[in-house]
C-alpha cells in the first residue's frame, strides 16, 4: 500500500494557533493581527474553523517577528521587505557573487525607506503625547 505523503496532508502536518504561539513566544491575538497585516501569512481553516499553520507559515511568523522585534522594522517596512525579498534570503546565501553597484544603491534606498517609515511612526507617537 503506497501513499503519497506530499499529496495527502493530515492534521498532524499542521500547527494550531496555540502551538505557533508557543513556538514564536507570541500571543494568539498577535498572530491573528499579523494575518490582517501580512497577506502572505494565510493559515488554512479546518472544517471546524480552527487556524492550521503549515511549516512555511511558522517560518514566516518567525521571520516577521525577527524583522519587527529584532531588526526594528515597522509593519509596513516588514511587509515591503518580505514582498521584495520573497525567497531572496535563500538565494543570497548560495550566491557568492557580490551585489553590483546598482543593487547596492537599491538596498540603500530600501533601508532609507524603512528608516523613514520608522521615523514617521515615532513622530506619530510623539505627537499623541
Amino acid at each position: 500500500m503506497a501513499s503519497n505523503g506530499a499529496a495527502t496532508q493530515t492534521e498532524k502536518d499542521f500547527y494550531r494557533i496555540g502551538d505557533v504561539s508557543k513556538i514564536a513566544a507570541l500571543k494568539p491575538f498577535v498572530l491573528r493581527y499579523w494575518e490582517t497585516e501580512f497577506p502572505m501569512l494565510q493559515p488554512i481553516k479546518s472544517p471546524s474553523g480552527h487556524r492550521l499553520y503549515r511549516q512555511e507559515d511558522v517560518d514566516l511568523v518567525l521571520k516577521i517577528k525577527r524583522l519587527l522585534y529584532d531588526e526594528g522594522f515597522t509593519i509596513a517596512g516588514a511587509r515591503r521587505h518580505l514582498r521584495e525579498h520573497n525567497g531572496a534570503a535563500d538565494s543570497e546565501s548560495s550566491n557568492p557573487i557580490p551585489p553590483s553597484h546598482g543593487a547596492t544603491q537599491l538596498l540603500n534606498r530600501k533601508m532609507l525607506l524603512d528608516l523613514r517609515d520608522s521615523l514617521r511612526a515615532f513622530l506619530t507617537l510623539l505627537e499623541r503625547k
